[in-house]
């Protein structure tokens, strides 16, 4: 430490005196290599001997880990496989009884479906008749509240604009006007 601190002092020395940066002093230039060289050793000696080392070590270790995960997985793999191979027999033979409980029991069913579609039918075709009707009227009612407003709303427009009220039927005429 005591050798860098000098050098460092020196360097400023001479550059205080020759007005130039330290590096380009001729002066400085071999003891300016030499430590470049010592210290371009050092850091290869760290690395080849004590950081490449550690970074291999972890290389192998993680490669080790992934090859025991890869065979972990095949295992599970297998297993899975065969829960599956198991599972889908149990399906099949579950769908099979099934079949045959539902042949039996969509012939009597269809039987009785028969007989109340018949009579839903005949009460839905009562409702339907019903709510038409009354759809009819409510759209007959609701094209009339819909004229009424349109009609409100231009007055109030065009007594806004020009200050006076137009009678509600010349409105009314406009407006069947417009939408024919």
């Amino acid at each position: 430490m005591l050798i860098l601190s000098t050098i460092a002092v020196a360097a400023a020395e001479t550059a205080e005196s020759s007005g130039t940066l330290p590096q380009f002093n001729m002066d400085t230039y071999a003891s300016q290599l030499f430590w470049l060289a010592v210290f371009f050793g050092v850091m290869f000696w760290a690395m080849s001997s004590i950081f490449l080392p550690k970074l291999g070590g972890i290389i192998e270790e993680r490669r080790n880990r992934l090859a025991d995960d890869y065979d972990k997985a095949a295992e599970f793999k297998a297993q899975a496989e065969e829960a599956e191979a198991a599972y889908y027999q149990s399906l099949a033979d579950a769908k099979a009884k099934a079949a045959s409980i539902a042949t039996e029991t969509r012939n009597q069913l269809d039987e009785e479906i028969a007989a109340m579609q018949a009579e839903t039918e005949e009460k839905l075709n009562a409702r339907l008749a019903a709510a038409e009707a009354s759809i009819s009227n409510m759209q007959a009612e609701a094209a009339a509240k819909v004229q009424e407003a349109a009609v409100e709303t231009t007055q109030a427009l065009v007594e806004v604009l020009i200050n006076e009220t137009p009678p509600a039927d010349k409105v009314s005429a406009a407006i069947a006007a417009v939408n024919s």
